[in-house]
């Protein structure tokens, strides 16, 4: 045991001592030793790649207007910019010890046992630095980024697996890269963002972005992959599937509507993981991604499980009203004159005095402010708003939604009661709510403490035992093993899994 161990007062260590599976981390955070990782880059790129990587972390780190960023400007330019607060004092450092334990892999490694984890997916803090690159070099900074963190992580596999980043910006190169991210490198996890910025085509056409770059900055959409997409993705999610990769995310919604305060970094931070991977998921739900990919697996990351399951919930209830049976209830051909004008007669008064009107004027007056707002009524397909996702009953939206997708649950979180509240969720499900520590981030001052703070929901009454091995065992194995059943060959959850499930829900945990 390393001096530096800290094995016998981890409270984490103690919970993890008494349980008889496996723990499974989904979201651990790794940050780069910068020399080594820009000798590596160099040596696919030269100076010109080392160069892109730094301008493309700047970018991200540092928005800028009028080419100062946040701390450059004056309140009066940020003002007049709506420079958003970034991010700042985003890592743990009082903490040394944690600070060279997520730089160093050997020492997170030899850390495992603190952490209460036997097996951790990790996420550099780099993964997807290429997104911010030219479109000449993004496919190769983000192909070296992925080579130099698969070398330095892959004598440690049987305890970590570090992700692929993966750029989305079209499917083509997303395949290219998560092709090699597999047969080259030997990852098995895909990071991608959930979203990509486009501009506005008939903006862009009028206002050249050579000519005009301050207009593509705000004139943008962002593409989901799934839901109106500029491109057919299906190739993309068809690869995954075929190569067995899981997919994940971190993808946040910072800077949107709502979340670009220009002074105050938590106004803008507090849900916004949520309402971003909410925007991605409902993509791929209602552009039937998870329709035509039943076996395609999805983690949303950092965002918490309610979401998903207040989601789930109004699915269901809009289904109930606005499928193709209940929209029947709002067609305005199914009005019936002869008893409007009945009721209006009898009940119209001074409202309709001084007014003579037949019954289709009358039908037609009273429809026409709900129904008059447009040049004709929706018909065929542009009725559907469930019809590309082939929801024909609430167990579609089950399949579609409750099985697809995952969704990371840091440990202190309590909004996780929503995800296992089978009273609440139709049909009595519990959402797929898996271990995401996020430890590397400023929310996990202490790595020790992450498993003991989950436990802690359990010794509270917010989850049950049943919950909690669900949380950080069950869910995870499903979420990585629905996607890939090899995933955990040769690794420490292997030769860790209970015999039978008899054994696993007889014990009793004691002494934590």
């Amino acid at each position: 045991m390393s001096k530096y161990s800290k094995l016998k007062s981890s409270p984490s260590a103690a919970v993890r001592a008494n349980l008889d599976y496996p723990v499974i981390d989904t979201d651990v955070h790794t940050n780069d030793f910068t020399p080594a990782l820009e000798d590596y880059i160099a040596h696919y790129g030269g100076v010109k790649l080392v160069d892109e990587l730094r301008k493309a972390e700047s970018s991200r780190l540092n928005p800028k207007s009028e080419g100062k960023d946040w701390y450059q400007q004056t309140p009066e330019e940020r003002q007049n910019n709506r420079t958003i607060r970034s991010p700042w004092w985003a890592r743990v450092t009082r903490n040394t010890l944690d600070l060279a334990t997520y730089t160093l892999p050997a020492l997170l490694y030899e850390r495992q046992a603190e952490q209460g984890s036997d097996y951790s997916v990790l996420f550099p803090n780099n993964a997807l630095a290429a997104a911010g690159a030219s479109k000449e070099n993004r496919q190769l900074l983000q192909r070296a980024i992925n080579h130099y963190h698969a070398d330095i992580y892959r004598k440690y596999s049987d305890r970590l697996t570090v992700v692929a980043g993966i750029p989305m910006t079209t499917p083509q190169e997303a395949i290219e890269e998560l092709e090699f991210a597999v047969k080259t490198l030997g990852l098995k996890v895909a990071n991608i963002p959930g979203g990509v910025r486009r501009p506005i085509k008939a903006i862009a056409d009028k206002y050249p972005a050579d000519q005009f770059p301050e207009i593509g900055k705000y004139a943008s959409y962002i593409d989901f992959f799934g839901l109106d997409s500029e491109y057919d993705y299906d190739p993309f999610w068809a690869k995954a599937v075929e190569l067995g990769v899981p997919i994940t995310t971190h993808y946040g919604s910072q800077g949107w509507t709502g979340r670009s305060s220009i002074s105050n970094y938590m106004n803008n931070h507090i849900g916004h993981f949520a309402d971003g991977s909410q925007a991605f998921a409902k993509a791929l739900f209602f552009g039937g991604v998870t329709r035509r990919f039943p076996q395609l697996r999805v983690g949303m990351l950092e965002g918490g499980a309610d979401w998903g399951a207040h989601v789930y919930i109004h699915l269901v209830d809009r289904f109930s009203k606005r499928s193709l049976e209940g929209l029947q209830n709002y067609n305005p051909d199914l009005a019936n004159p002869d008893e409007l004008f009945e009721l209006f007669a009898e009940y119209g008064g001074e409202i309709t005095q001084g007014h003579s009107l037949s019954k289709e004027e009358l039908t037609k007056s009273v429809l026409g402010a709900s129904f008059n707002r447009h040049s004709r009524s929706p018909v065929g397909s542009e009725l559907e708003d469930f019809g590309a996702a082939g929801i024909q009953s609430i167990e579609d939206i089950r399949d579609r939604w409750v099985n697809s997708f995952f969704f990371g649950s840091e440990s202190d979180d309590r909004t996780i009661a929503a995800a296992f509240n089978d009273k609440a969720n139709p049909l009595g499900v519990k959402l797929n709510a898996i271990y995401s520590s996020d430890v590397g981030h400023w929310d996990v001052p202490d790595l020790t403490a992450p498993l003991a703070e989950s436990w802690d929901l359990v010794r509270e009454g917010v989850i049950s035992e049943a919950d909690f091995k669900a949380y950080v065992f069950g869910n995870p194995y499903k979420f990585y093993t629905e996607a890939n059943p090899d995933f955990f060959k040769g690794t420490a959850v292997e030769s860790k899994l209970p015999k039978t499930e008899s054994q696993v829900e007889n014990k009793t945990l004691v002494g934590v």
